[in-house]
C-alpha cells in the first residue's frame, strides 16, 4: 500500500470497531500518525499494540465535552498539531415516528451531529494548512428507510453542514468532505434494535439491491477516507462521496 499519508497526523473518533478501526489500520499503513478515541479503551489499545510510536489512544465519548477538550489536549501534547479530522463515532438505532419523541431524537443527534460538529470545532485551531476534514454521513441521505428518519436526518443534518463548512474553510487552506457508506457489514447493524430475523429479512432485501450482490467491507470506506485525506484529492472540496454497492443507483 501506498504511503500517500506519510507523516500526517490524523484523529479517528469511534475508532475501536467497524469502519473507524479499518481507518485506523488503512492510516496507519498509509504512514499515518494517528490518534484513536473511542468508548472502549481495548480495542483501542490493540491498534496501538504494534505502533506505540505513530499512535495516541484516548479513551472518552463525543457527548462529553470534558472528554473533547481532553482529546484536543492530548493530541496537541503529543504531536505538536494535526493535519486531518475524521469525527466517524456514530450510533443507529430504528424508532418508528410514532416512539421518536425528545429523547430518541436527542440521542442519535447528540452523537452523530453534534459530537461530529464539536469535535471538529475543538481541533480547528490546531488543523494545519492544507489539512483535511472529514465527515462520514450516509446512502440514506438520498433514499427513504422505514425507522430510521432519525438517523438519516441526523447525517442529513452533517452533509449539509459539511457542505457549508468547506466554504467557511477553505481561506485557512482546510479541505472539508463527506464519505457516505452504504450497507456495510459492521457491528452497528446488529445494534440498531431489530430482532435477529427480522434483521436477517431487512439484510436480504437490502442486498437485492446491491450490484455486488453483498454488502461492503469497511475498508472500502476507509480507502476512500484515505484518498479524500491525501494530497492526491487536494481539489476535491464539499463533496459527499457514496460508496454503497450502487444501492442508489435504481
Amino acid at each position: 500500500m501506498s504511503n500517500s499519508l506519510q507523516d500526517k497526523v490524523a484523529v479517528i473518533t469511534g475508532a475501536g470497531s467497524g469502519i473507524g478501526r479499518s481507518m485506523a489500520d488503512t492510516f496507519l499503513a498509509q504512514g499515518a500518525k494517528i490518534v484513536v478515541f473511542g468508548r472502549n479503551p481495548a480495542p483501542l489499545a490493540e491498534i496501538a499494540a504494534n505502533n506505540q510510536d505513530r499512535v495516541l489512544v484516548v479513551p472518552g465519548d463525543v457527548t462529553n465535552a470534558d472528554d473533547l477538550s481532553r482529546l484536543v489536549a492530548e493530541s496537541v501534547k503529543r504531536f505538536g498539531g494535526v493535519d486531518i479530522v475524521i469525527p466517524n463515532a456514530g450510533i443507529a438505532k430504528v424508532a418508528s415516528f410514532a416512539d421518536s419523541d425528545t429523547a430518541a431524537i436527542h440521542q442519535q443527534f447528540s452523537v452523530n451531529f453534534v459530537g461530529a460538529v464539536q469535535t471538529v470545532r475543538g481541533f480547528l485551531p490546531h488543523i494545519r494548512k492544507g489539512g483535511s476534514v472529514l465527515f462520514v454521513t450516509t446512502f440514506l441521505t438520498q433514499v427513504g428507510f422505514p425507522g430510521l428518519a432519525i438517523y438519516s436526518a441526523s447525517k442529513a443534518a452533517l452533509k449539509s453542514f459539511s457542505q457549508t463548512l468547506a466554504a467557511e474553510l477553505a481561506p485557512q487552506g482546510i479541505r472539508v468532505n463527506s464519505v457516505a457508506p452504504g450497507p456495510i457489514a459492521t457491528p452497528i447493524w446488529g445494534s440498531i434494535g431489530l430482532p435477529p430475523d427480522v434483521l436477517q429479512a431487512v439484510a436480504g432485501q437490502v442486498t437485492a439491491r446491491l450490484l455486488p450482490g453483498a454488502f461492503g467491507e469497511p475498508a472500502d470506506i476507509a480507502k476512500t477516507a484515505a484518498f479524500l485525506c491525501s494530497d492526491a484529492a487536494k481539489n476535491i472540496w464539499g463533496q459527499e462521496i457514496v460508496v454503497d454497492g450502487g444501492y442508489t443507483v435504481g
